[in-house]
Formats: C-alpha cells, structure tokens, sequence
C-alpha cells in the first residue's frame, strides 16, 4: 500500500472535490457579474437606490447625514478587513501546531484520515482565501473614501454656473464609485461563504462538495430570489412613479 502523501492529496475525489469547489465559487462569481447587467437583481436594484441617493445629494447643502451614511458603509469594510487578519493569524498558529492537531483529528472516528501535509495544504489554500477577502475590503475601503471625497467635491445645491447635466454626470460617478466598493465588500463577503464550505473538507471531501453547492444555492436566493430583493424592486418601482 502506497503511503506517500501525495498520492492521497491528489486522490481523485479530492482533485474533484477541488475543482468542484472552485468551480462553484468562479462560476457563481462570473453567472452573477452576467446576469447583474441583463436582469434585475440585489446588485442592479442597489445601484438604482444609490443613484437616486447621489441624485438628491446634490440638492441639498447639508451633506452630514451622507457623510455618516458613508462613514458607516466604510466601518463594515473594515471590520471584515481586521477581521480577515485574524482569522489569517489564527490559521498560522494552526499550520505551526499541524502535529498536535493530526493526534487530536485521529481521536475523532467520524473524520476522514488524512496526511500532515494534506492538512497542512488546505490551511494554506484557506489562508490564500481570507488574503484575497482581506485585499478585496481594503480596495472596498479604498474605494469609498474615494467616493466621500466626491461627496465633499459636490457642487452645492445653491451654487451657480452648475448646469443640471453635470449635476446628473457628477450623480452618474458618485453612484458608480459607490457600487464598485460595495461590490468590492461583497466579492469578500462571498469569500468567507465559501471559505466555510472549504472548511467542510476537514470532516470529509464529500461535505465539501455539498456545502460548496449549497453555498451556491443561498447567494442564488438572496441575489435574486430573496424577500429583501423583491421588496427593494418594489420600492424601486414606487420611486420611479413618484419621480
């Protein structure tokens, strides 16, 4: 019987297991940018809100309540960001103990066996996952400070030589920067969905497959099936009349 530990990283279920998980994270990934531009969804509907919240931005001189509303949005940012550090820590304390982690794993009878070095490798392919969470906040966190620097740039409502055209163009940017960041903080929120799936390779392959379909199945519903998408278009259709 062959032990080496290569031969039992590179098993066939874990190759498919593998490209299955990252199968369903880029192409749920890539059938969600697609689909945001073609049908209406979470995405689409925000961008709407944001539009119309830029929009009445630049109507009002009193800019307070936006700049709270934009320093909060930055906050959530980075509590995943600090968060994602942490949790990157943690995942090297448990790459440094791989030893002692095999002998408490081995006392577990419903786990599947596995090598140091398979164990070892999927804490690394984890710490690879909460990096791109991590840098994917950051450029979230980035991208809204560019967008409070627009807020702060805006032309006043009572300020003259302001044509309405460049107010809806400047409205257009504003709602647009706002976007990519919170695009930004969902392709990282969509990381730690799917690092948990991940996750589920440690008890067995097959859990990892299951977990990583029904991650695929949850930010399905939520994106374009959810309640709270389908309350939002209808706000979005209520806005649109009374505009």
């Amino acid at each position: 019987m062959d032990t080496n530990p290569l031969v039992q990283i590179f098993d066939p279920v874990n190759v498919v297991t593998l490209a299955i998980f990252f199968g369903c994270w880029w192409g749920y990934a890539f059938y969600a940018q697609y689909n945001s531009k073609r049908r209406t969804c979470l995405v689409s509907v925000l961008h709407q809100f944001r539009l119309a919240w830029m929009s009445r931005l630049l109507r009002r001189d009193n800019r307070i309540a936006d700049a709270s509303v934009m320093a909060n949005l930055e906050r959530s940012s980075l509590f995943f960001a600090s968060s994602s550090l942490l949790i990157i820590a943690g995942l090297f304390t448990a790459f440094s103990y791989s030893e002692q982690a095999m002998g408490i794993i081995n006392d577990f009878y419903f786990l599947a066996p596995m090598s140091q070095t398979e164990w070892e490798l999927k804490i690394i392919v984890l710490v690879v996952i909460f990096v791109y969470a991590f840098f994917t906040f950051t450029w979230s966190v980035r991208q809204y400070n560019f967008c409070s620097v627009l807020v702060g740039s805006a032309p006043l409502a009572t300020e003259r030589g302001v044509e309405e055209s460049e107010r809806e163009l400047y409205a257009m940017h504003m709602a647009k920067v706002c976007s990519l960041a919170a695009n930004q903080f969902n392709y990282g929120l969509r990381a730690y969905y799917f690092a948990m799936a991940f996750s589920a390779w440690f008890l067995d392959p097959y859990f990892c497959m299951a977990a990583s379909l029904m991650v695929v199945a949850v930010l399905y519903r939520r994106e374009f099936r959810s309640k709270t998408f389908k309350t939002l278009s209808r706000g979005l259709v209520i806005k649109s009349h009374a505009s």
